[in-house]
């Protein structure tokens, strides 16, 4: 059969989500996989719906894999549990046709990145915030962030590493609002790029900043060049917020 859940994580103390080829070196998906063979008394390999760095969290990450093994869904929630570190949790599990993909069924992904704003580097929560000491105004890094929505060639957002065979993306909803010291960036697209949201924070920021003015983005995306796209925001204070499904496959919502 073929099960997808959903998962919770702290990315602090991994070195991303995938596997890496080297060995010894701790990811997300390396704890889920080897915890979720305990309880299928056999090895299982996982697929999830967007890869994280290192650093990156996630609240609503959906993953699917197969197993012949015969398990009600509460025994594939509570027991991957008990064999998962702390930092990674399982949500719910449910059961789901053979033609669902946790990556490749996906519509939407949300993610927020969430960015410490004061001249005092925070002690609380600091490795799930990103800080930045000069002053940022929220209201200039709004109207540049509206220049994204829609369909753009994200060349200028992306990573050298990128493997995406097009740079395309269609950004829904990209919004800027502070709460107190933290300055929020919510952002929901079809798919994003390797780094994207990072980068897109890194371009936001330094418009905030006063660095450069808001037009400076419309010269970067237009640009469609990675070397014009500034720097590329610290992942700390970035997090998989959900992932959104064609309502045929009835998932939960996280």
């Amino acid at each position: 059969m073929r099960i997808a859940m959903g998962v919770e994580f702290d990315g602090s103390g991994f070195s991303g989500w995938q596997i890496q080829p080297q060995g010894g070196v701790r990811t997300v998906q390396g704890s889920i996989e080897r915890a979720l063979a305990v309880v299928a008394d056999q090895p299982v390999r996982v697929h999830c719906a967007g890869r994280t760095d290192t650093g990156v969290h996630g609240l609503g990450q959906v993953i699917h894999f197969d197993s012949t093994a015969e398990r009600s869904m509460y025994s594939w929630i509570f027991g991957a549990n008990a064999n998962l570190p702390a930092d990674v949790s399982i949500l719910w599990a449910q059961q789901v046709s053979e033609n669902f993909h946790a990556r490749f069924s996906a519509s939407r992904r949300r993610y927020r990145y969430v960015i410490f704003n004061r001249r005092v580097r925070p002690a609380l929560a600091a490795s799930r915030l990103s800080w930045e000491y000069r002053p940022l105004d929220e209201q200039r890094m709004a109207q540049a962030a509206r220049c994204l929505l829609g369909e753009h060639d994200f060349s200028s957002f992306r990573a050298y590493a990128c493997q995406a065979s097009h740079p395309l993306r269609t950004v829904h909803e990209l919004t800027v609002q502070r709460d107190g010291h933290r300055v929020i960036i919510d952002i929901e697209a079809n798919a994003f790029l390797h780094h994207m949201v990072r980068n897109i924070a890194g371009v936001l920021i330094t418009i905030g900043s006063g660095e450069r003015d808001v037009s400076w983005i419309d010269e970067v995306l237009a640009a469609r060049d990675r070397q014009h796209g500034g720097v590329t925001a610290p992942p700390q204070g970035l997090t998989l917020v959900s992932v959104t499904y064609p309502e045929e496959f009835a998932l939960p919502t996280t």
